[in-house]
């Protein structure tokens, strides 16, 4: 093989640089900085809508929220609820809607006037039951849902789901008992520290689903969600779930499908721009796009249910002991972990010597709220003995 001349390469070298260029998208100037309209209307509920606008994907900035606005939910019949705005947000109580009303939502901001289709505000069924299921003692956990028989079977029927976890965390150790300086002793003390505690989540996401493919257009059994079973600390003890469900149209549920395609192929070359994606929400007074759909609901059905860690195979992390353990420990030495911030936890007669055996915790580790659990019990908390 011949040697290419040192010249020859790096003339080479300049002439392909020169055919790389940064690719930048071509997005014309009425798709930046789009109104994004999030919120449905329902009734017997607090209605909250939030408006921000689009930023470039290149920006460092997070959607910037859209402030002094005035938004409010009309209906046909003349009736207005005008919301009422905190740093972007719009929230305002609506008792209940007339099932014969349409109603819309209505945004004016910088001049420009915005209105959601109207429509009718749709039932939703109740929730037949959701359940944890665990196929293999090596699966996660799927959380599956089936709502009621729908009101009308004659065509395919839409859901959106959203849902709010609460979870039991305990401390990595307990105790009963502390080392009492003054008497030289273990003294017996039970609930020094709270052990117990809880964790709150609210989902990101929108499930949907549609009945076309079920008998009878009535859903079954479909996966929400999953939860890991090894090293998720939302099973380890006993977990809760608030299920939200709300009938929404086929529009709105093709929406919710769009959103999350784009949202995969974010950065794809050929993603497409977010004006593409399909909307109730259109400007009066220009051309200007808008992103977002807004629904409107006769009410949202809930339901709650526990799952606990001994119904499921969980695999739990394996914790070396770290507490510090002293053998036949003398007074000065008890004395000397209670000033260095040490916690009694073991205090017993073991082994065949009959030699003494002690255990020292920190406060950390006794205390569950360095967890960053809350130790009021959650009024719907249901212990497991009360179920059964």
């Amino acid at each position: 093989m011949k040697h290419i001349p040192y010249y020859l390469l790096a003339l080479l070298l300049f002439i392909l640089s020169g055919c790389i260029e940064e690719f930048e998208a071509d997005i014309p100037e009425e798709d930046s900085n789009l109104l994004v309209v999030e919120g449905t209307i329902c009734s017997g509920e607090m209605n909250t809508f939030i408006l921000s606008r689009t930023q470039p994907v290149n920006s460092s900035y997070t959607p910037s929220k859209v402030v002094g606005a005035k938004v409010s939910v009309r209906g046909g019949d003349g009736s207005e609820y005008r919301a009422e705005e905190a740093d972007g947000y719009y929230a305002c109580w609506i008792e209940s809607l007339n099932p014969d009303v349409e109603y819309s939502l209505h945004i004016e901001t910088d001049g420009e006037v915005y209105e959601s289709e109207p429509q009718k505000p749709l039932r939703t069924e109740n929730i037949a039951e959701v359940r944890g299921v665990q196929d293999t003692p090596d699966s996660d956990i799927d959380i599956l849902i089936t709502p009621d028989a729908p009101f009308e079977s004659d065509h395919a029927n839409y859901y959106s789901w959203t849902y709010d976890e609460t979870w039991e965390v305990q401390s990595d150790y307990t105790t009963t008992m502390f080392y009492d300086i003054e008497i030289m002793e273990a003294v017996i003390k039970p609930n020094q520290f709270p052990w117990r505690g809880w964790k709150d989540a609210t989902s990101s996401a929108i499930m949907v689903g549609g009945s076309a493919n079920y008998e009878g257009q009535n859903i079954r059994n479909l996966k929400l969600y999953d939860i890991g079973h090894s090293l998720d600390e939302r099973m380890y003890y006993r977990y809760t779930s608030l299920v939200h469900q709300r009938a929404i149209t086929k529009a709105e549920y093709e929406y919710e499908l769009a959103r999350r395609q784009a949202g995969l192929e974010m950065g794809g070359l050929f993603t497409p721009q977010p004006s593409a994606l399909p909307t109730n929400i259109h400007c009066l007074t220009s051309n200007r796009h808008v992103i977002g759909f807004v629904g409107c609901s006769m009410n949202t059905s809930e339901y709650r249910f526990f799952l606990d860690a001994v119904d499921y195979a969980i695999r739990l992390p394996v914790h070396e002991d770290t507490r510090e353990w002293l053998t036949n420990p003398e007074g000065w030495m008890c004395r000397q972990m209670v000033e260095s911030g040490m916690f009694l936890c073991v205090w017993a007669i073991s082994g065949t010597d009959g030699s003494l055996q002690t255990a020292w915790a920190t406060e950390k580790q006794l205390d569950v709220r360095y967890k960053g659990a809350y130790i009021e019990k959650p009024d719907f908390w249901i212990e497991k003995s009360d179920e059964e």
